[in-house]
């Protein structure tokens, strides 16, 4: 038994018996291609009124790339993880830490003095 089928199946909403004629012509396009240091070709379609960018970032690898086949940038540098304490310590020598260390225990042996408890 056959079920009943939609009179639009297989079809997209916009396509029609002209199809790109319905929707007018498209912009002109050029095509770039951009290379990265481990020698992979990136090729990318613009509108002709576009800017080009000067770099781009390769799909398959990530680094950046450029139109100078001969000349690609190189990678960038990744800046390792910096812990809370490694960034205090760039704001802070030694001497500090260690007096600002001592204001604290200073204030908590005076609040243990006076009963309080702490968590």
């Amino acid at each position: 038994m056959a079920g009943g089928g939609s009179a639009i199946r297989g079809s997209r909403v916009g396509a029609g018996p002209m199809g790109e004629a319905e929707r007018g012509d498209t912009a002109p396009r050029q095509r770039v291609v951009f290379f990265c240091a481990n020698g992979h070709e990136t090729a990318t379609v613009f509108a002709v009124e576009a800017a080009v960018p000067e770099a781009w970032d390769c799909p398959r690898c990530g680094l950046p790339t450029s139109t100078d086949v001969n000349n690609p940038p190189p990678p960038t540098k990744i800046e390792p993880y910096k812990t809370h304490l490694a960034y205090v310590k760039e704001r802070r020598s030694e001497t500090e830490a260690a007096e600002i260390l001592e204001e604290a225990l200073e204030k908590l042996r005076a609040r243990r003095a006076r009963g309080e408890v702490i968590f």
